[in-house]
């Protein structure tokens, strides 16, 4: 053990303390709450699946009483002053920036995700915090837009109480990306984070209580999708649900809402590719391929888990991807030289491992990997598929770990057929020396966001979201409170206007 996981574990152990043999509550109308089912579900750690503790889970009524409790807090969150909601929010991100290592350490080991990833999760948090702070007094601007004989000026105004229901790959960043917006357009929000990582849901709302946050403006509800998510997402207190997760889950909460007519936005799976024209910085772009599908052991939307490589170079390119894969460094979480953890639940390492013998039937080669990483935990090996096509379930199919499909092309317009012919829609990134097939092939590509000879970067104002089954709606800047508030028009009459009369 080397001496820095060790005084990882050592300052864990800390941190552990008041969730090991307790049961985790959820926290409403500003403080703990116990909830009146008598369920609860186990939390365990996907480095040896021993148990962290036990968490409350959520009925149909505990659900009922978060909702209430947003819905009593809503008039007076949404009446205060834009620049008083930006105080607090601020506030907010001064408490996740003082407790970031504490957020860091519980989500690594409560994920399984290296340490080296979470240590700027907190971070991130904040950052999505101090920027829907500082939008917060512009959250109610609309437009002036004058006609010849009446003045129309829009506002806006927030929605009234939402769900957030987020996911467990990334929980704690995740959950501040919608919670932050929300709140700073003046909603009130029910949060449920995903049951296989619940612990820094709880240190986000302790934070935003002990910032001034109001009782009631953040509630936050564990328990299963099946019973408290169901109940949260068809509650008719809800004005509008937002959903990071799977297409599946997406599909089933849009159902679940309609008969309340609630407004959804979903980010949903994703099965990008990455495209590597012969004429790319090689270079670059390996050390781009490599991070985009390996880093956060693969568990992210965004991951860049098809590999389209143009087919001049598709042997020599995907040799040093295999090189790279087989050089990763697999172990404990909790060590920053770890830089593929283990897998989030042992449900989850089946679906992945099911994978490798679905490859091997359909023709694939598997170059590196393939197989679990001992007999401990959820650990799997760094994966590399290649001879692969698209119409393998491979190459069509959400892995969600640190696995990687590679498929060669001819030219430009087979790159962008074989990049569009997936159910999904979320990213895309491109590859090539030449700007004006850049630009092209970014035209063509079927996906809500293309990056061009980058990895993953996000910029807090862009758009981002996907198309097809990848979701519904648009995070970030202020395409966040588009969802979060309702747009309304005011036409006021200059008096010059002849008024249409009947019955006289």
């Amino acid at each position: 053990m080397s001496d820095d996981l060790k005084r990882n574990l050592d300052e864990l152990e800390g941190h552990l303390a008041r969730f090991v043999g307790r049961t985790l509550t959820h926290f409403v109308a500003g403080s703990a709450d116990a909830g009146v089912s008598a369920a609860t579900f186990s939390n365990t750690t996907p480095i040896d699946n021993s148990l962290i503790n036990t968490v409350a889970a959520a009925n149909a009524a505990d659900v009922d009483r978060a909702v209430l409790a947003a819905q009593d807090a809503f008039p007076r969150w949404r009446q205060l002053a834009g620049g008083e909601r930006r105080a607090v929010l601020h506030a907010v991100a001064d408490g996740i920036e003082a407790r970031a290592r504490e957020i860091a350490l519980l989500e690594s080991y409560d994920t399984g995700q290296p340490i080296a990833f979470m240590s700027k999760a907190a971070i991130r948090g904040a950052e999505n915090f101090r920027f829907y702070a500082d939008k917060a007094p512009e959250a109610t601007n609309g437009l002036s837009m004058p006609a010849q004989a009446h003045l129309n000026y829009s506002i806006r105004q927030p929605i009234g109480p939402v769900a957030v229901i987020t996911p467990w790959n990334t929980p704690f960043m995740l959950s501040t990306w919608k919670i932050a917006p929300a709140l700073a357009a003046g909603c009130t929000v029910v949060h449920k984070p995903a049951e296989w990582s619940p612990l820094t849901a709880s240190l986000l709302a302790e934070i935003c209580h002990d910032a001034g946050v109001p009782p009631g403006v953040l509630n936050t509800i564990h328990g299963t999708g099946e019973e408290a998510g169901r109940a949260l997402t068809e509650h008719p207190g809800i004005k509008a649900i937002a959903f990071v997760g799977g297409s599946q889950t997406g599909r089933e909460i849009m159902q679940q809402g309609a008969m309340t007519l609630k407004r959804v936005h979903f980010e949903l799976g994703g099965k990008n590719p990455v495209i590597v024209f012969a004429d790319a910085d090689l270079d670059r772009a390996l050390d781009a391929v490599t991070f985009m599908i390996y880093s956060l052991n693969g568990e992210r939307c965004t991951a860049s888990s098809r590999l389209l490589v143009e087919s001049t170079i598709y042997e020599e390119f995907t040799q040093r991807v295999a090189a790279r894969a087989e050089s990763l460094v697999l172990g404990h979480p909790l060590d920053p030289n770890t830089e593929i953890g283990p897998l989030i639940h042992p449900e989850h390492l089946a679906k992945v491992l099911g994978y490798f013998e679905q490859a091997r039937a359909e023709g694939a080669d598997i170059s590196v990997g393939g197989e679990r990483s001992g007999d401990t935990g959820n650990f799997v090996k760094p994966t590399l598929f290649t001879n692969a096509d698209n119409a393998m379930r491979i190459s069509q199919e959400e892995i969600f770990g640190p696995v990687l499909t590679a498929i060669a092309f001819s030219d430009e317009a087979d790159a962008v057929r074989l990049a569009n012919d997936v159910p999904y829609g979320l990213a895309a990134y491109v590859w090539t020396g030449d700007s004006g097939r850049s630009h092209r092939v970014a035209h063509a590509l079927d996906a809500g966001m293309i990056w061009l000879n980058s990895e993953n970067n996000r910029h807090l104002p862009t758009p981002f979201g996907g198309m097809k089954a990848s979701g519904i709606g648009r995070d970030g800047g202020d395409y966040s409170f588009d969802f979060y508030m309702e747009t309304k028009n005011v036409c006021v009459a200059l008096g010059t206007h002849a008024v249409p009369s009947l019955g006289r």
